[in-house]
């Protein structure tokens, strides 16, 4: 009868309840619909980060709660459980989980160029996109996983936000109890958010095969979305479309892999009136002031990186200035989020040891965040950004009873948890019943005597020492409640283990085992003293803050504190390149001033706090403007359509990459940055000018409108083998008629739009569906987006100037044009510029006929003709690319300088604002110490709207600062390692130049860089 009382009583304590909970179910056996209510009383109870109460009762019934504070009234029968000296919490709420979700394989064969996919293998009425998935439904789903769940209540989680994370629109989550049972029980709330990501995951399908392909996809579907809402008879079913639709209402949360893509994000967010909430990455900080004039959100992980081992120097050497400075300054992300005011919740998803995670936390408090913050971020935050806070995440009657039990602050290294009880069930993480027997004893084994077992450490994870005379032995034990297990060798001479079985009796620790050689052995400990008493530790994570490195801009080598000004700068005595009527001008002065050139001239008056800069015996020119560049892209092309019009470089401007300083140390002030060749057409030009520091949408100059189009093999893809030879076209007839096609497309699409809106009977219609790929072509047609063409062979170039002709519209500008001095004649009667290389050529039988001196026939019979890079390296001496043209051509050097700023400047529909030094346009100046087409020539200060970005004298600084500051980081990362941080060894970096042919982008080269342990150097490696 005993045993059956307390076989009861154990399924009382242990939550043992399911079947009471899923009534629907049938009962193998007698059914216990008793109301398990339990008082946890004398507790010190968080109801939720702002609101402690001492001395406090917390009521539940089943799997809710019926009261929490100091006057519960306990009802009769109620289980009481004492819980004085101790403290509850809610238990927290993982925000962004794949917990209970099927594993997301990756078809296997798809690495590498392979036979293009071009539509969806997905059954049934849904979308085109296989990467777009709105339909799935994580609670449609979900199963539990007992091993998974158990691993998260042990670091206190007892609820989670759960869906597929697969694929670039992923469906909905679903909320979930981490319980053991059945799904039913487990399953709280189907359809709590949506979700988002760049990434199309296990997708097969060939589009998107890059990041700005990804945004595209993402901006299509929304605008798909609608038309599909506004349909009046329809035309189609599309479940995929409906189930977009229906998740709109719910929270949007949208993944990034860094900073910048919660910028890029938040554009999108604004352009359809969506406010995500953005699961990141970690280095938010590093963009602090623009991320929280999004306004948006954040979930974010605390996957700090791992300590670099940098023992040896030529590691170290290795190892860029912005992995080093990110490692030390990770933890104190989220502290300095909350510091302006950003709300934020936490997430454990991305660590591999879930163990790590409140260690972590733990690192983010002792870097500056409170603890309130802290657990609000792990516990109300998420509940509310998830709109379920009426479920969990704090403590009040009608909750669920989702709550933790520990022995002090949940942020103290010394704290023990105790239990999760999670809907009422109650699960033990460590016993708090369990007995104590710390202290000193006086040990006995078998025939020797005078031993000492010293037993330290906390209750749950105690640290045992045998003392053999002044020999200290560490045995191996196993502890179950009141039993050990023991193993240990008195010396390092005896050939095996002593093993002995002992138990606690109250107060000594007796047992009985064997030696090494199967001897019997008796063990007694005989209590003599507690331990010693250290310094008591804090009931907190905080400590004292170690001393940080500085925030820079951007986050990488030469990054500055603060961003470059615009100043009011008076350039005395130079010699001028005004590229206007007055030539080249010695002995003159420019006042740059609210950042435009103010005034040219001869012994100009100093305004007042204006910085003066002596230009006796330099050189000031306009700033160099690069018509053909790829760099400070993620990606250059999607590769995978013919047309793909609607992708925007603009989307995917890295404005961290290195090459943006050496450019402004090669005098470069603007680039226009293009997609590939790929395609016969491709996606939108992003126009910047090179101010270094600023986020991408500052680079950006808004009203160039641009677009690439190509030519050639590249486009035809004819060479990839034969398991490419899916896409049309695969000959250059096949992409004249793929140009031809795409604009009859794009006038029929005009004229349906140019109808509807005229339409006096809208009401009644539905509106023409909106294509962003035919939008952009649409620009073309208005003369509101102009086309540079990637160009070689004249037979083609004729035949696209024939197609514009007949078409309507004009190409801007054929760049590479090997070939443009066999048709010079015919670009300029069309109204093509040129933009070339100097004197590239036989890197392909498409430039067989190239000479050096295309430049300058292009420029002798009337073409505008320009010099520009496609390179990294090459746009940092563009000035001695121009050079070339006055020995292939006899350029004068006037007109040879005017091809790498004047020309381009026309060509980019801007020589309104740059290319000439004129009263009225941007101060884009750089002063150099040699006539710029010298090779001796260096810029001294290289200036944008009148803010200093490149001063060669402050590079020098620079460089000095950045040693300074890794060998600081370095002797950091030394001391870390003797302290016993798990470290990681460095490996090699390699830097990545984009091409025109360069396939896919971040996505697949992140991938790859990853796989072999390798990302882009910041300029500060040492080799």
């Amino acid at each position: 009868m005993k045993k059956r009382v307390l076989f009861w009583l154990c399924l009382v304590l242990c939550g043992v309840r399911s079947m009471a909970q899923t009534p629907t179910f049938p009962t193998n056996g007698v059914q216990d619909d008793r109301p398990n209510r339990v008082a946890f009383t004398n507790a010190t109870i968080m109801t939720n980060a702002q609101t402690t109460l001492e001395g406090a009762t917390l009521l539940i019934k089943g799997a809710l709660i019926e009261a929490v504070g100091k006057d519960v009234k306990i009802p009769v029968g109620t289980q009481v459980i004492d819980l004085k000296g101790k403290r509850i919490y809610p238990s927290f709420v993982e925000g962004y989980a794949a917990y209970g979700m099927p594993e997301v394989k990756r078809e296997a064969g798809r690495m590498g160029r392979g036979t293009p996919q071009m539509e969806s293998k997905k059954k049934g009425a849904f979308g085109w996109n296989q990467a777009v998935l709105p339909e799935l439904k994580a609670a449609e789903v979900f199963t539990t996983d007992a091993k998974e769940a158990a691993e998260l209540r042990k670091i206190g989680f007892g609820s989670a936000i759960t869906h597929s994370q697969d694929g670039i629109v992923r469906g909905t989550s679903a909320l979930v109890a981490l319980l053991d049972g059945r799904d039913q029980e487990a399953l709280l709330k189907g359809n709590v958010s949506a979700h988002y990501s760049y990434s199309k995951g296990t997708s097969t399908q060939d589009y998107p095969n890059s990041l700005m392909g990804s945004v595209a996809l993402i901006r299509q579907t929304y605008y798909d979305a609608q038309w599909y809402k506004g349909l009046k008879g329809k035309t189609e079913t599309n479940l995929s479309l409906e189930a977009f639709n229906q998740n709109q209402s719910l929270p949007q949360v949208f993944e990034v892999t860094d900073k910048l893509g919660v910028l890029r994000t938040a554009k999108i967010g604004k352009e359809f009136g969506v406010n995500y909430i953005i699961k990141g990455s970690g280095d938010e900080y590093q963009r602090l002031p623009e991320i929280k004039a999004t306004g948006l959100s954040l979930i974010l992980p605390v996957t700090y990186p791992t300590a670099l081992d940098v023992e040896d120097p030529f590691d170290a050497s290795v190892v860029d200035l912005a992995a080093m400075k990110h490692w030390e300054m990770a933890p104190a992300n989220a502290g300095l989020l909350a510091k302006e005011g950003i709300t934020f919740s936490f997430t454990s998803s991305g660590l591999r040891n879930k163990a790590d995670f409140m260690a972590n936390i733990r690192k983010a408090i002792e870097a500056g965040l409170d603890e309130k913050a802290a657990l609000a971020a792990l516990t109300s935050v998420p509940a509310q950004l998830m709109k379920v806070e009426d479920l969990v995440g704090s403590l009040k009657p009608g909750m669920l009873a989702n709550f933790l039990i520990s022995s002090g602050s949940l942020f103290s290294e010394s704290n023990t948890l105790y239990e999760n009880w999670v809907k009422g069930n109650r699960y033990i993480v460590t016993d708090m019943n369990a007995s104590d027997f710390r202290g000193s004893y006086d040990l006995a084994v078998g025939s020797r005597q005078n031993l000492k077992l010293n037993i330290t450490g906390t209750i749950d994870k105690p640290t045992y020492q045998i003392l053999v005379d002044t020999a200290k032995v560490t045995p191996k034990v196993t502890r179950q409640g009141d039993l050990l297990t023991l193993s240990f060798k008195f010396n390092k001479q005896e050939t095996g283990e002593n093993r002995i079985a002992a138990y606690y009796d109250g107060k000594n620790i007796k047992g009985d085992g064997f030696d090494a050689a199967g001897n019997p052995l008796t063990f007694v400990a005989t209590y003599r003293s507690a331990p010693p008493v250290g310094r008591p530790r804090p009931d907190s994570a905080r400590k004292a803050m170690a001393p940080m490195g500085k925030l820079i801009f951007p986050f990488t080598a030469y990054g500055a504190e603060q961003k470059p000004k615009a100043e009011t700068i008076l350039i005395k005595n130079a010699t001028v390149w005004t590229n206007e009527k007055d030539g080249i001008v010695p002995n003159t002065d420019v006042l740059l001033q609210n950042g435009k050139i103010a005034r040219v001239g001869k012994s100009l008056s100093t305004p007042s706090g204006a910085k003066v800069i002596d230009g006796t015996g330099k050189h000031l020119t306009t700033g160099i403007f690069d018509e053909h560049s790829h760099i400070g892209l993620y990606s250059v092309n999607e590769g995978t359509q013919s047309v793909t019009s609607e992708v925007r470089m603009g989307d995917v401007v890295n404005s961290e990459d290195v090459n943006i300083y050496r450019q402004l140390a090669g005098g470069v002030t603007s680039s226009q940055l293009l997609h590939g060749s790929a395609n016969c057409i491709g996606g939108q030009s992003a126009v910047i000018k090179l101010k270094w520091g600023e986020t991408p949408e500052n680079l950006l100059i808004p009203e160039a409108q641009f677009i690439k189009f190509a030519l050639g093999e590249n486009v035809k893809q004819a060479n990839w083998g034969d398991a490419a030879r899916v896409r049309f076209p695969q000959t250059r007839m096949g992409v004249e008629q793929v140009m031809m096609d795409a604009f009859i497309r794009a006038k029929a699409y005009e004229k349906e739009w140019k109808e509807y809106n005229g339409s006096s009977k809208k009401a009644g219609t539905t509106a023409p569906r909106r294509d962003l790929e035919l939008d952009a072509l649409v620009e073309i047609l208005n003369k509101k987006r102009f086309i540079t063409c990637h160009s070689y062979v004249q037979s083609e170039i004729n035949m696209l100037m024939k197609v514009a002709d007949s078409l309507g519209f004009t190409i801007n500008t054929f760049t590479h044009i090997l070939e443009g001095y066999k048709v010079a004649d015919k670009m300029k009667s069309h109204g093509a510029n040129g933009s070339t290389f100097s004197d590239w050529w036989a890197y392909k039988m498409e430039v067989k006929d190239a000479i050096p001196y295309n430049a300058a026939m292009l420029s002798k019979v009337g073409v505008n003709t320009a010099i520009n890079s496609d390179d990294a390296e090459m746009a940092r001496r563009l000035n001695q690319e121009a050079a070339k043209t006055v020995l292939y051509g006899g350029v004068s050097e006037e007109e040879a300088w005017k091809m790498v700023t004047l020309n381009p400047a026309k060509m980019m529909h801007l020589e309104n604002r740059l290319g000439s030094i004129k009263a009225g346009k941007d101060a884009d100046v750089v002063l150099w110490n040699n006539n710029p087409l010298s090779v001796y020539a260096k810029p001294e200060k290289t200036i944008i709207e009148g803010a200093i970005y490149f001063d060669i004298e402050k590079d020098k600084t620079l460089r000095k600062e950045i040693d300074t500051e890794r060998n600081r980081l370095i002797q950091k990362l030394l001391t870390a390692k003797a302290s016993g941080a798990a470290t990681q060894r460095p490996t090699a970096q390699r830097p990545r130049h984009f091409h025109c042919n360069t396939l896919g982008g971040l996505s697949e080269e992140e991938g790859h860089m990853r796989f072999f342990g390798q990302f882009n150097c910041d300029g500060s490696c040492g080799f």
